[in-house]
């Protein structure tokens, strides 16, 4: 008979003191998110009104829970593995199913976006309890996971088959279920509570899936200014100028996060005592700061497409409100690596938010130059703070 409390140990990734790399099986998966941020942008960029950006924001919780979930998964268990190669390509397979189901997920194809979401969750999470058995020290912490996503599976499933405000409500507490439990170590009756000094994850491999994430994000923001400028009959000054400004804010973004924190990020959470911890508050902030570049595409794609139209309110609030959401996960984000927060992040959120009343007496173009010259102002003051950190390291370290 096998002794499923021992056989697990051949799927575990081998904790050798080095840092795990990032495999070709999940690269691979992290294609189909390629799509799925794709599809929440553009369900964004036709939905500027209430009820479509509250349906934008829940069903990216989604996508992001589904990815997260199995990010950890993936930092536990050797996806090289044939078994789980084979659960992470059909939790790629249902992804895909999901994303494409996102345009009418609050409409005709309901139930197959919750269908495909909730096999996602509880079936990969069911097939890691049933590998483990009930004697791995990772059991407990599964067990008490899976309780909380059959939870918030109902108000997945109740959603599917509701109106479309009682709808977003249900789904609202399905990703408040799948969000915040972890904050709480999936405390259940009967099951206990998992603390995050148990999590056993590997900081360095969690570090780069996230940043991996960012660059998936940050690509699809590339390739809607791409699409965008190939589908212009006319490249005038105007849409030359739009496409610079887009392009500027993307690397803007890109280097206050790489250019100034991404490294220090993995020495983090690698030396930390308790890097459960701080791989969930990874998780936590990457969710902000990666619906900030959603965002800000949407913005890019107004911008390009209708350079010289007017701003009118909802234009003004997403061009703002991109970078806004950006900066504060950025600044969430270096709170956690440094341990105080960027004034430079705080600034720039205070003149984003000064632009707003400006907003209606500029066109488009105007708005998108000046929300990029204050990212890439940004840019400046963290650079100079980042030469000021390492001026203060090298004598120290010369001097040892």
């Amino acid at each position: 008979m096998i002794d499923r409390a021992r056989q697990p140990h051949s799927l575990l990734r081998h904790r050798d003191g080095h840092h795990a790399r990032v495999t070709f099986e999940e690269l691979f998966f992290d294609l189909v998110y390629v799509f799925a941020i794709t599809q929440l942008s553009h369900k964004l960029l036709h939905s500027l009104t209430v009820p479509g950006i509250i349906e934008t924001i829940i069903l990216w919780f989604a996508v992001w829970l589904g990815w997260q979930y199995t990010c950890w998964v993936t930092n536990w268990f050797d996806p090289e593995t044939p078994r789980i190669r084979s659960l992470l390509f059909g939790v790629m397979l249902a992804a895909l199913v999901m994303a494409s189901a996102i345009p009418e997920a609050f409409g005709e194809r309901a139930i197959i976006f919750v269908l495909a979401y909730v096999a996602i969750q509880l079936g990969r999470t069911a097939y890691i309890v049933w590998e483990l058995g009930p004697a791995h020290p990772l059991a407990a912490n599964y067990r008490r996971m899976l309780g909380w996503l059959a939870i918030s599976a109902l108000f997945w499933i109740a959603g599917a088959f509701a109106e479309p405000w009682t709808r977003a409500a249900l789904w609202a507490l399905a990703v408040a279920c799948e969000y915040i439990s972890p904050m709480f170590g999936f405390a259940l009756p009967g099951l206990g509570r998992s603390r995050t000094s148990d999590w056993t994850i590997e900081g360095g491999h969690l570090a780069e899936r996230c940043q991996l994430f960012v660059i998936v994000a940050l690509g699809e923001t590339l390739l809607a200014t791409g699409a965008t400028m190939a589908g212009t009959e006319s490249w005038s000054i105007a849409v030359l100028l739009a496409m610079l400004a887009t392009f500027l804010g993307t690397l803007a973004m890109w280097w206050l996060y790489f250019g100034t924190s991404s490294k220090d990020a993995t020495h983090t959470i690698t030396r930390s005592s308790d890097p459960g911890r701080i791989g969930a508050y990874f998780h936590y902030v990457h969710a902000i700061l990666i619906a900030g570049i959603i965002t800000t595409a949407v913005g890019n794609d107004l911008v390009l497409a209708h350079p010289h139209d007017p701003v009118k309110v909802a234009y003004a609030l997403i061009l703002s409100a991109g970078p806004i959401i950006y900066l504060l996960g950025s600044a969430v984000y270096k709170k956690v690596v440094y341990g105080i927060l960027p004034m430079s992040h705080l600034a720039g959120i205070v003149f984003l938010l000064l632009l707003l009343p400006i907003a209606p007496l500029v066109d488009l173009l105007a708005m998108g130059w000046l929300t990029t010259i204050i990212m890439l102002a940004v840019c400046l003051w963290e650079g100079r703070v980042l030469r000021n950190r390492r001026d203060e390291v090298i004598p120290v370290s010369a001097v040892h």
